[in-house]
Order: structure tokens, then sequence, then C-alpha cells
């Protein structure tokens, strides 16, 4: 049998998921209580109840653990198109501002940040893993209600993407959800507008 590290087969016992669960939550558990620094892996292991060598033999560092506890949920998918891109890009800020609100990910997002400077290639990986495909997804609701514009739509959802992302985080990393509706609501009009008149501009 195999157990996975970072991608690469090692031998092992499988692995089981019940621990992988455990582990994770006492990550998200801690960050919330304790912040991003004291959520050591000593810390994990104790709360979890999981040997640190156990630990070791799923993720390589604390950041691997932070990241998958954060992002790697199955449960992240996107709203559903409603057909209307307005309404669309409100669910989507919602979305977006209730998952950076959480006490885990507002303290576990500026550790991570800061944590990529000495880890190259990290970044890249999340991106890879999380980013890409929600941007995706985005584009194909620009794509659906402006299919005259299909060719400029890529370019047009990577600036309303990386607008959404950037004013979702800062709104949630500094105020949480505080007036959640009014902020939402505010971000896919001026958004709207922007997917508007890009393509305006171009026909």
């Amino acid at each position: 049998m195999t157990e996975r590290l970072d991608n690469v087969a090692v031998a092992g016992r499988p692995r089981d998921p019940g621990l992988d669960r455990a582990i994770l939550a006492a990550t998200l558990e801690l960050l919330a209580e304790v912040g991003y620094a004291k959520t050591t892996i000593s810390a994990i292991a104790r709360r979890s109840g999981v040997a640190t060598p156990a630990i070791y033999r799923r993720w390589s560092s604390k950041e691997a653990i932070v990241e998958e506890a954060v992002f790697g949920s199955d449960d992240a998918v996107p709203p559903p198109a409603s057909g209307d891109l307005r309404t669309d890009l409100t669910a989507w800020a919602r979305w977006f501002l209730a998952q950076i609100a959480e006490p885990s990910v507002r303290t576990a997002i500026p550790g991570l940040i800061a944590s990529y400077q000495h880890s190259e290639g990290a970044h890249d990986k999340l991106l890879a893993r999380w980013d890409h495909p929600i941007r995706h997804a985005l584009i194909e609701l620009i794509v659906d209600d402006y299919p005259d514009h299909a060719a400029q739509a890529p370019t047009v959802g990577d600036e309303v993407f990386d607008l959404l992302v950037a004013s979702t985080t800062i709104r949630g990393l500094t105020r949480g959800n505080e007036d959640a509706h009014a902020f939402c609501t505010r971000t896919a009009d001026t958004l709207a507008l922007i997917v508007a008149a890009r393509f305006a501009a171009d026909a």
C-alpha cells in the first residue's frame, strides 16, 4: 500500500480519513482560538489526539496543513448561476466574504502570505488548486450573460475576479461580516458596471 505526502507516494499504511478529519478540525479550532503563530504541529497533535509523526506522514509542514484545512474542503463550490450577472455577482461576493470572515480563515491568510515568501512555489500550488477553477467558473458566468463577447470574457473575467477577491478579502480580514449585505450589493453593482463598460468599449 502507499500513502501520499505532498503528491509523492511513500510506503506506509493506508491513509485513515478519520485521522485526516481530526487533524484538520483541530487546525481550524486552533487557528480561531490562538492564531496562526501558535497553531503549531505539536499543538495540532495535542488537540487532535494524533501523534506528530502521523501528521508529518500526511503533510510536510504546518503551512500545508493550514492550506488543506482552510482551502481544501470539497464543499467549496461557488453559488449556482441564476441567469442574471448582477444577482450572480452578489451571491459570489457573499460567498467569498463568508469564507474570509471565518475566524480561522482571518488568522490563517496573513500567516500563509508571510510563509509564502520563504517557500518557493507554494503560492503557485495553492492557486492551481483553488484559484484557477473558481476563476474559470466566474468567467463562464460572464460568457453566459454576454455570449456575443465570449472572446473578451477571459480578460474581463480575470479583472472582475481579481477585484472581487481583493475587495472581499480586505473586507473580511478587517471587518468580518459587518454590514455584509450592503457591502456585497455595492460590490456586485460596481463589478457589473465594469463588465458592461469593458464590453461596450470593445463594441
